[in-house]
């Protein structure tokens, strides 16, 4: 059974080896190709243009958050299907981290979706447009971790308590001559 610390570690290598050439088996060790599913990895990267397409992860309790961003042409923006092909792109990237979660720790991950992704399209100019998205998901196995937002239980010492009762120090010094207030 996993710790908490050791399930957080093994998803940030399963994504930090989500690196710009993990597809191409020149620049890999193992000469292996490993898609991820991104734009990027489309064509040759020396006689096409490049797609600049990425994603992170963060942590917040028991959520794994993985944002999305990609430059895309306006006449992609106009499509009427493009949150489709967003979630496409991140069933990809989520069977990724969990293929490469098995690689490392050899133990299965579990990510279970919580809703559709946040997309923010913003136009770069009359050509371009830059795509922001954010998809977050519950991760299996994390018992002892609080929810964010949550409130917190009262655990103050005794002898803390009832110094914070008593209204801080107490009665001022002899030797104090400030004014009162």
């Amino acid at each position: 059974m996993a710790t908490v610390y050791d399930i957080i570690k093994g998803i940030n290598q399963a994504a930090a080896n989500a690196y710009d050439g993990t597809h191409d088996s020149r620049y890999t060790e193992e000469g292996k190709e490993t898609p991820i599913g991104l734009n990027r990895e489309e064509g040759c990267p020396i006689n096409d243009s490049r797609v600049m397409d990425g994603f992170k992860v963060r942590m917040s309790g028991p959520k794994l958050m993985i944002t999305y961003q990609s430059e895309i042409p306006m006449r992609d923006f106009h499509n009427s299907k493009m949150a489709d092909e967003i979630e496409q792109i991140y069933s990809k990237i989520a069977s990724f981290l969990k293929k490469e979660y098995k690689k490392i720790t050899g133990e299965t991950l579990t990510l279970t979706s919580d809703g559709d992704a946040d997309i923010l399209a913003q136009n770069m100019s009359k050509v371009r447009t830059w795509v922001q998205c954010l998809k977050t998901y519950t991760v299996g196995g994390l018992k002892d971790v609080v929810p964010v937002g949550e409130p917190s239980e009262d655990r103050l010492e005794a002898g803390f308590k009832t110094f914070l009762e008593q209204g801080g120090f107490g009665k001022r010094p002899d030797n104090d001559t400030r004014k009162d207030g």
